[in-house]
């Protein structure tokens, strides 16, 4: 395909080339509308100076340098993460943002402590996806004292450091995926819960909803004592062959944090696509191709693109009024994928 030009961009915009020209050089002032349709239908058709005209239409603005701290790069959904806050950051018609996003790819305090005060040092805000440590809620403090507000991502941790939370509500995500098990299930029988780790509050509050839908409202069901997985591939292969092992009579499970490729692949393995009832968090390509095979009923999704776009306004209002700008948890309804609707 050819490169597109001016004229091109002029066509898409409703502007004539001279008004495009003016934007590009900055001669003479163009309407702020104007100068943003120009930038946006430069978006639209791929304009190679599409970076010049950004920063033409967005130089008078307000700058802030925010940072993401993620978790396990390797995984498809942190990537899939890190894009949307690139897409939400460019995307600010009111601020220029500078968005930094780094990964940490071992959840011990220290790394997460290392990670996290390495981009404060260059960030007026940070938001951050961790365990609940003591460490961690310290080193925020820190940060608060020195007035870098720190956001919790996905899975809160303490309330008295932190911002604010921005997320799913996990207790009711924990109830979602029992009551697909418990509705799905021909008779009552035994169903597990894997968590990555009870340091992540998020975890911890999905078996919390998991097991508390089950006790109240099908109490015919058996819950087993709850797996550790670390959100890693590996050890949920193992111990999904080892669940099934121990209990052939098993109903379903849920995978309530990363690690769903090693269940996945166990059930593949074991040729038992079908006969479980398995729901597990986040459409990616994997759970996308489990759940159009059968391998998994549902996947439950936190919205990136939304929770992203809410988190810039979040962290520039704290940034810009302080503390009590903001919410103290901003909770978003999250998405449920089955083979239907992928």
């Amino acid at each position: 395909m050819r490169r597109p030009t001016i004229s091109d961009l002029a066509k898409a915009s409703g502007v004539s080339v001279a008004t495009i020209d003016r934007v590009l050089n900055g001669r003479h002032r163009v309407r702020e509308e104007t100068a943003r349709r120009v930038y946006e239908a430069a978006q639209e058709i791929g304009y190679h100076a599409v970076g010049l005209l950004r920063q033409r239409v967005f130089e008078d603005l307000p700058q802030y340098r925010l940072g993401f701290v993620l978790q396990k790069p390797v995984q498809a959904f942190y990537q899939a993460f890190a894009k949307e806050v690139v897409v939400a950051a460019q995307a600010m018609t009111t601020a220029r943002i500078n968005a930094h996003v780094d990964f940490v790819p071992a959840s011990t305090p220290t790394a997460i402590v290392e990670r996290l005060k390495a981009m404060a040092a260059r960030s007026q805000a940070v938001a951050l996806v961790a365990p609940d440590y003591p460490a961690v809620t310290a080193a925020i403090e820190e940060l608060k004292e020195k007035g870098i507000p720190v956001f919790s991502l996905l899975s809160d941790f303490s309330t008295t450091a932190r911002q604010g939370y921005i997320g799913v509500d996990n207790r009711k995500v924990g109830r979602t995926a029992a009551w697909i098990i418990a509705r799905s299930a021909r008779r009552p029988g035994k169903v597990a819960c894997f968590v990555g780790s009870h340091r992540f509050l998020g975890h911890e509050l999905r078996e919390i909803g998991f097991r508390s839908y089950f006790r109240e409202n099908a109490p015919d069901f058996e819950v087993l004592d709850t797996l550790i997985n670390l959100d890693t591939p590996e050890i949920t292969h193992e111990a999904t062959l080892d669940l099934l092992q121990k209990h052939p009579d098993l109903i379903g499970f849920y995978v309530c944090g990363g690690g769903m490729e090693g269940a996945i692949s166990a059930i593949r393995e074991e040729r038992l696509a079908g006969k479980l009832i398995v729901v597990v968090n986040e459409l990616t390509p994997e759970s996308k191709a489990a759940l159009a095979d059968d391998v998994v009923a549902m996947a439950i999704g936190t919205p990136l693109p939304a929770l992203c776009k809410e988190l810039m306004g979040l962290m520039i209002a704290a940034i810009d009024n302080g503390e009590a700008a903001v919410p103290g948890q901003s909770f978003l309804p999250f998405e449920i994928f089955v083979s239907e609707n992928i």
